[in-house]
């Protein structure tokens, strides 16, 4: 991508994307044409170029991203204020497949990771301890940080605990999201070991939790139920945990084909620019892990509203067609039956960097997942079965998503984000700057900078230093959120709580 003030993305668009801040008065030169800015305009945010009446669709990435709530001008500033979404409630789709030939080279990549007993691979080794209800969270921080003291976590890569405030007092759907999720978290490879902690009163039965784990590893999976401990539950803990200890800290890395790596896609504090850097640049990554024969999961099922189509479309079969309507139009009737309107997403970050509607939201969100045709559909909860792109049923909340593509396998979520967050889930959560000003910023936060694409470095120059840069973190090498110990959990709640 060139140095330049200002890019047109497609050349149907109506819009185009200021990379820079832009004064009233200043001329852009577009299509044998020259514009005149009618308004300062920030970095990130869009100047219309042809006059376009209220109530038009206004144009970027080749698809509406709303209309014109009144008469514009070409050179005015398009934003919140002056654009109105298009989307209102459920739809009927038709599917119309498309396939695109993806020229992507096979190569012998490897990373090296753990080999589970199961053939499972791991690109951690780390001893977690997972409540089975909020009760217990105390307990369990206690012996993970003695733990930690005792062993100075030498010879496994970390010691941690997930606490959650669920377990208990939770009916249906909700119930069943907090068992399928830390089910998941227990069988997730990057885990050495695991202590399943227990009270023994909760909804969250832990002997019934562990019948859904089904063939487990009974040696590094071991259960503690805090009410059935004579004496000090501590005490316990510890005897078991010095005992995973011993099992976890013999696991040595070595080397596996790049086709095992499972990789999560997720955006968060999107302005502008993630759908012209970062989110294009996992996309690439994306279609250059499926053509290697490993696995990509896209999810944020509300910010694929308006650009939901394009992966409908790119669906291998119609029974994933359908699926992923399903999932759609699922958690639109999820808003409306709250009596929210379903494209009311973009956050106040989101439209200080220059995105307006969720139409321009989504349609920079889904590009985090390349070309490559759509595989498998998931629901919430799920483990992962089918190797490609998948897309996961969860909401677009950034510690939901993240904690939804952990648990159904992903070894490594990659974040794109413009405004910047420090947080990270259970696995390695990797930060894609996509200007160049964050990244200069918040260094303790970022872990590449895709904001390079706007400062005159081309994506056939970037990718190779992005794939090293993330079979590297697959073999080893620390994340921000690693370094900086910001690791949690958030389970999806939507239900009656006693």
């Amino acid at each position: 991508m060139n140095q330049t003030t200002f890019i047109k993305i497609n050349p149907a668009d109506s819009v185009v994307v200021c990379l820079a801040a832009m004064q009233k008065g200043q001329h852009i030169d577009i299509d044998g044409r020259t514009i005149v800015l009618n308004q300062d305009t920030p970095a990130g945010h869009k100047v219309l170029i042809k006059d376009t009446h209220a109530g038009t669709d206004i144009i970027k990435y080749g698809y509406p991203i709303g209309h014109a709530k009144q008469d514009l001008k070409a050179g005015d500033w398009v934003n919140e204020n002056n654009l109105k979404t298009n989307l209102s409630g459920t739809l009927e789709y038709t599917y119309n497949p498309v396939k695109e030939e993806l020229k992507i080279k096979k190569e012998k990549r490897h990373f090296n990771g753990y080999v589970r007993k199961n053939g499972d691979v791991g690109v951690r080794n780390e001893i977690w301890i997972v409540p089975t209800v909020g009760c217990v969270n105390g307990v369990a921080e206690r012996l993970a940080k003695k733990l930690r003291e005792e062993t100075g976590c030498k010879d496994i890569d970390a010691i941690y605990t997930w606490h959650h405030n669920y377990g208990c007092s939770q009916l249906s759907g909700d119930h069943e999201n907090t068992r399928k999720v830390l089910r998941d978290i227990v069988l997730h490879p990057n885990a050495g070991a695991v202590l399943v902690l227990g009270l023994g009163c909760e909804n969250n039965q832990p002997d019934a939790f562990m019948e859904t784990l089904e063939d487990y590893d009974t040696e590094r999976v071991r259960l503690l139920v805090t009410q059935k401990v004579e004496g000090d539950e501590v005490e316990e803990g510890m005897r078991i945990l010095r005992e995973l200890y011993q099992i976890a800290s013999q696991d040595r890395r070595e080397e596996v084909p790049i086709s095992k790596l499972r990789v999560g896609l997720k955006c968060g504090g999107s302005d502008g620019f993630s759908g012209i850097t970062a989110n294009p640049l996992v996309g690439e990554f994306s279609d250059w892990l499926v053509a290697q024969g490993g696995t990509s999961v896209l999810t944020e099922v509300p910010e694929m509203f308006g650009a939901e189509t394009i992966l409908m479309n790119r669906c291998k079969t119609p029974e994933l067609f359908e699926k992923t309507v399903s999932m759609i139009n699922n958690f639109k009737e999820y808003f409306l039956s709250h009596g929210e309107p379903v494209g009311e997403n973009p956050s106040p970050g989101n439209k200080a960097g220059g995105i307006s509607t969720l139409e321009d939201k989504a349609l920079g969100c889904t590009q985090k997942c390349g070309r490559a045709p759509v595989d498998g559909v998931m629901e919430y909860g799920d483990r992962l079965t089918t190797s490609g792109l998948n897309l996961l049923s969860a909401p677009g909340n950034d510690l939901v998503a993240a904690t939804a593509l952990a648990a159904c396998g992903c070894h490594i979520v990659l974040f794109t984000t413009g405004r910047g967050t420090p947080f990270g889930t259970f696995v390695p959560t990797m930060k894609i700057a996509t200007n160049p000003d964050l990244a200069r910023r918040k260094p303790n936060w970022v872990d590449f900078s895709a904001g390079q694409l706007i400062e005159g470095r081309s994506m056939e120059e970037l990718l190779p230093e992005f794939i090293d840069k993330v079979v590297n973190i697959a073999s080893g090498e620390q994340v921000r959120n690693e370094e900086n110990d910001y690791r949690e959990i958030a389970i999806f709640k939507n239900g009656v709580t006693l």
